[in-house]
């Protein structure tokens, strides 16, 4: 047998062994393998939060449009006559995104008319303090809600229908179905999720900013309390122009002004040229009660 020199043994040591190959081969192709299922699971993160943020803002602008285009407007203020079958669809979508009775919410606001900024407000930040009613507005909301005397008073002319007593007055039983439908859609986790975001925009945000910085922030066109800010109208339906609406509390719409944008408005007209909607008085009757000057001009625009 030859001995071996430095020369070969540097060749045996360099020479790579077939099943090192191999396996230096098949652990690549796992950390490739690996690095694949974690962009995907990274993907798959991103888009259902993407779905998530998005049902949770769609839940929320449906429960902003059917609160003021049929809570406000039309059930509250009598601004506006629905056909039946639309006037269902709202409450439909108030029952599952909110749970909100009509006469109570009717009967707060109307007591939020009556004294507004004054003793009596069930939420004014003038009595209570900007942050309290920004932060606590539920609160005052379901205390007012549960004063028997508030109901029978502010909405005695809401009356309960069969509806109402099979389905809409279980307030909690509409968002749990929302959110049983919801989880069924894009996933329980994420239907949670999305589920309570919705209640924390629509809740502490939207809603409690209509009574908050409305009535704190922004500009005054017409002698009241309540101030508009055309940001908050944007997202909120056009309850962020609180002031035109304190102005005129009867009037459909709630842009009075060039500039002005009332998103709630264009739907209304759409239903109104179907035939699906109205407004309970006309332009010259709103204009006769002298409240402000001109609108006649802004609602026939």
């Amino acid at each position: 047998m030859a001995p071996s020199t430095p020369q070969t043994t540097l060749a045996i040591a360099t020479t790579e062994c077939p099943r090192c190959v191999q396996m230096d081969t098949s652990h690549d192709q796992v950390v490739r393998l690996q690095c694949l299922c974690l962009r995907a699971e990274v993907v798959a993160v991103l888009l259902s939060s993407i779905i998530t943020l998005a049902s949770a803002i769609c839940l929320t602008q449906v429960a902003t449009f059917s609160t003021t285009i049929y809570l406000h407007r039309c059930a509250t203020h009598r601004a506006l006559i629905l056909h039946p079958a639309i006037a269902w669809l709202f409450r439909f979508a108030l029952w599952m995104t909110t749970g909100l009775s009509t006469k109570e919410w009717v009967a707060v606001h109307r007591k939020h008319h009556a004294f507004t900024d004054k003793e009596g407000d069930p939420h004014s930040p003038y009595l209570k303090g900007f942050w309290p009613v920004q932060l606590g507005n539920v609160f005052y909301y379901v205390r007012e809600a549960r004063n028997r005397e508030t109901i029978e008073k502010y909405a005695h002319d809401i009356n309960l229908d069969r509806w109402d007593r099979l389905l809409f007055n279980n307030g909690w039983l509409g968002p749990a179905a929302g959110t049983f439908a919801l989880c069924a859609l894009i996933g329980v986790g994420w239907g949670l999720l999305a589920a309570g975001l919705h209640a924390l925009i629509y809740v502490f945000f939207l809603s409690a900013s209509i009574n908050g910085l409305c009535h704190s922030r922004g500009y005054r066109t017409f002698d009241n309390t309540a101030t508009n800010i055309q940001w908050l109208a944007l997202v909120t339906g056009g309850e962020g122009l609180h002031n035109n609406h304190h102005a005129v509390p009867h009037s459909p719409k709630f842009s009075l002004r060039a500039g002005e944008i009332d998103p709630s408005w264009p739907i209304i007209r759409l239903l109104t040229r179907l035939k699906l909607a109205r407004p309970y008085r006309t332009s010259e009757e709103i204009s006769s009660s002298r409240i402000v000057a001109g609108e006649t001009t802004a609602l026939s625009n």
